[in-house]
């Protein structure tokens, strides 16, 4: 069993698609949970594995003394924790808010800010990987913080994590996940991609997965997200809406720091188009459709030019 010093809960705000895995992982580990949601239904799983249910948030951050957090972008944490009012009223001496979810880097640097000025400590650990390395417990986290403080967190996250990598001082583990998400989507647009131009071509498309998976390109992502398109599974391990905010991230540093992000902005357009065609909350493999409505529109203009010579 894992334990807290002092004999405090741990606490953790935030059960959705990756909360509620990595919850269960440390609830599963022992480790003490007092743990809040808006929609009640995902905190029964938690209660059925011995974590506390608390009535709010701010019960959350008043009882336990490091709270885990992972919520949806920035404006649900301002929402849910406030920490744009009165530098985290609510926020007990001494605790550490550990931020799981995916921010900007200048957020969290503020973020961060404010937790000090309430007289808390900040850890940074964003997590690479989707819903299936959660529940496996096979999930990368990027930590950034006061040494101390990362050095009392990071056991806690181990039940959840093949693998903690520590990155230096906030915002250092955001920056390293923007980058890292920057790989993963360029890499499933691209094979989204393929398998849309195999299909058109009318390629055997579980012959292509054979030969991706014998490939040197093969790996787990690959994988998984090949066996979906060919089952047609897109229940979401990562939804399009939120690998859509993920690109708006990564594109907007880009250019508040001038860096260039060419691939991002084709795939950015991509996910968008695949949301405003009704797929958001589908896999991010999903994004074949958007992909296959370019095709059309290609084939649409061609035909045009065509028929006025």
């Amino acid at each position: 069993m894992i334990a807290p010093q002092s004999g405090w809960p741990v606490g953790f705000i935030g059960l959705g698609v990756m909360g509620r895995p990595i919850a269960l992982r440390l609830a599963g580990a022992g480790i003490p949970l007092r743990v809040w949601n808006r929609s009640a239904a995902a905190s029964a799983d938690l209660a059925a594995a011995g974590a506390r249910v608390a009535d709010s948030p701010q019960e959350v951050l008043r009882s336990a003394r490091i709270i885990f957090v992972m919520l949806r972008d920035e404006r649900v944490v301002d929402d849910l924790l406030h920490p744009q009012a009165a530098a985290f009223p609510w926020l007990a001496a001494g605790s550490t808010i550990v931020n799981l979810g995916t921010v900007s880097p200048e957020y969290s640097r503020l973020l961060g800010a404010r937790v000090r000025e309430a007289g808390g400590y900040f850890v940074e650990a964003p997590v690479s990987g989707s819903r299936i390395p959660a529940e496996q417990g096979q999930l990368v986290a990027m930590v950034a913080g006061e040494p101390a403080a990362v050095a009392e967190v990071t056991p806690l996250l181990a039940p959840a994590c093949a693998r903690i990598v520590e990155c230096g001082e906030v915002p250092s583990a955001t920056t390293m996940k923007l980058a890292a998400n920057t790989f993963l989507i360029a890499t499933v647009t691209g094979l989204a991609e393929a398998f849309h131009i195999g299909r058109h071509r009318g390629v055997d498309l579980e012959v292509l997965r054979q030969v991706l998976d014998a490939s040197q390109m093969a790996s787990p992502i690959s994988r998984i997200k090949a066996e979906k398109l060919l089952g047609d599974d897109l229940t979401p391990q990562a939804a399009i809406r939120d690998v859509l905010m993920n690109a708006d991230l990564i594109v907007e540093d880009a250019r508040r720091t001038g860096a260039a992000s060419p691939l991002l902005d084709v795939c950015r357009d991509l996910y968008r188009d695949a949301v405003a065609r009704g797929d958001g909350d589908a896999d991010m493999i999903a994004v074949i459709g958007a992909i296959g409505d370019r095709g059309r529109g290609s084939a649409d203009v061609a035909a045009a030019k065509g028929t006025a010579a």
